[in-house]
């Protein structure tokens, strides 16, 4: 995207926002609430229509795409999991997911075995847990193996464990060559998973580059190691235990 404007009325959310990710790559975007995050995402996948500037997605203008389309393109797991989700059991689900991206039958069910191991067809997602929800949603969305995943604040909710099988899967989706962007307040998830580090505030970029540069340039998106332990180069534990590792 170049120049991007986008209006809510008459309040400016996004104002000539730049942006590009490459294949394989993981951004993170960070700042504080209503600074523009989910607006970005959500004009990436046509939800918003610009005011200026161009939105390209692959090669595909979002706003023009037809959804089943776009799928094929860019994938948008929201804040609520639960807005993707309006069958009675996941095997309904995964079958409606299968028919939208014109994927073979069984994709889906697939994907879901490999994240969810222990959920049953039968399982109504509401009786899921938020790391569960979650989980079958980026299924549903990876189903049609869109190059661009985004993902608005999605370790909201999830307990440790949840949050560690997250981002290996998302460690695993971008060595595929999967671009990846998230918009969080979780500066550890950033700080352990992202290559870039984009922050937004009013409705502008005003930070982009190397994650570990980023964050420690601001104490207010800093990880904890990286607090403590300034001014040595870390950001996460597992970091620090590599390093003393090699070492000893």
């Amino acid at each position: 995207m170049t120049g991007l404007a986008v209006r809510h009325g008459r309040v400016v959310a996004l104002r000539d926002v730049g942006l590009s990710v490459r294949a394989g790559e993981t951004v993170a975007l960070m700042g504080r609430n209503g600074a523009g995050k989910s607006t970005l995402l959500r004009t990436l996948v046509g939800m918003h229509k610009p005011a200026a500037g161009t939105v390209r997605v692959g090669g595909a203008v979002p706003l023009d795409t037809p959804p089943a389309e776009l799928l094929r393109h860019v994938g948008l797991v929201p804040q609520e999991p639960r807005d993707l989700l309006c069958a009675d059991t996941v095997a309904a689900e995964c079958a409606a997911a299968d028919g939208d991206a014109a994927a073979v039958p069984g994709t889906c069910r697939g994907l879901v075995s490999e994240l969810l191991p222990d959920v049953a067809d039968a399982t109504h997602p509401r009786d899921l847990s938020e790391g569960q929800r979650l989980a079958l949603a980026l299924a549903i969305v990876l189903t049609a193996r869109p190059p661009l995943i985004l993902l608005d604040e999605p370790t909201r909710g999830l307990d440790y464990a949840a949050k560690a099988r997250l981002v290996e899967i998302l460690r695993g989706l971008a060595a595929d060559g999967h671009a990846i962007v998230l918009a969080t307040h979780d500066v550890e998830l950033a700080a352990e998973l992202a290559h870039r580090v984009v922050v937004v505030a009013d409705g502008e970029i005003v930070a982009d580059g190397p994650t570990a540069e980023v964050v420690v340039a601001s104490p207010a998106f800093a990880p904890q190691v990286a607090k403590v332990l300034a001014p040595l180069p870390w950001l996460t534990v597992p970091q620090v235990r590599r390093s003393l590792e090699a070492g000893a």
